[in-house]
């Protein structure tokens, strides 16, 4: 009976640990026969010490703490994130009501969704760079993570508003309810579990792109430190990037899967 209530609990420690250690394996085993430039696990923890021991140490603009780096990323994401959801989600709902904005705008989102982040920050840079006082780097790095995290949201939303039963719109109009009360007390409600899903899968867009627009802009932030790094065929930080990068990824959107 204890193992069975222990089961669950072993399961969830154990069986990560013992995926981990296969990696580690294959890492060692990679570094040492056919990859003799990829750096072991014990070099790369050697060489990235000072970034770990002391996360939150900024000896310079781009040789800071790996958590002062991820904070910088952090902050820029969350900015881009919610420029995308505050778009998104009201394009979204217009797309779900409006067949005639649907037809009219719906083949446009098909053409842009698909482009590359890469592709939209040299097209933001030159959009803001007329505009005196802003920081044309950050203001478009902003604008590329809110255009490619926002299609998601979009995306979903329209597929919620789509699927709201008929029933409810059928009450809405029996109770004689105004256009705002049905928005907001019918159609919202119905639509949350479509957004949330949006709203996710967004948010793991929004990280991504964050990468690519730091090593673009040269910005402080794991994208620029990683890109610096590659620039100075430092591999050990490289790979300390690509782990802390996988890492938060995990903790914002994994444990949604589990």
């Amino acid at each position: 009976m204890l193992f069975r209530s222990l089961r669950p609990l072993l399961e969830a420690t154990l069986l990560p640990l013992a995926g981990a250690a296969v990696m580690i394996a294959l890492w060692y085993f990679s570094s040492a026969t056919w990859a003799k430039e990829l750096p072991n696990p014990t070099r790369t923890w050697e060489a990235s010490k000072p970034y770990i021991l002391e996360p939150w140490a900024k000896r310079g603009e781009l040789d800071q703490g790996i958590l002062r780096f991820t904070w910088l990323s952090l902050i820029l994401v969350a900015q881009g994130y919610a420029i995308a959801l505050v778009v998104g989600t009201p394009l979204g709902f217009l797309l779900g009501i409006s067949p005639t904005f649907t037809k009219a705008f719906d083949p446009v989102i098909q053409v842009l969704r698909p482009v590359s982040p890469l592709a939209w920050l040299p097209l933001g840079m030159v959009l803001f760079a007329g505009i005196k006082g802003v920081n044309i780097s950050e203001t478009a790095a902003l604008f590329t993570i809110a255009l490619c995290a926002m299609w998601p949201t979009v995306l979903n939303t329209a597929v919620g508003v789509r699927a709201i039963p008929q029933d409810y719109l059928n009450v809405a109009r029996v109770l004689k309810l105004s256009r705002w009360k049905t928005l907001t007390r019918v159609m919202i409600p119905a639509t949350l579990p479509y957004m949330f899903t949006g709203f996710r899968l967004s948010l793991g867009i929004a990280w991504l792109v964050i990468v690519a627009a730091e090593m673009l802009t040269g910005r402080p932030g794991i994208g620029g430190f990683l890109w610096q790094q590659y620039n100075a065929l430092i591999y050990e930080q490289i790979i300390l990037c690509i782990l802390t990068i996988g890492l938060v990824g995990y903790i914002q959107i994994g444990r949604a899967h589990v």
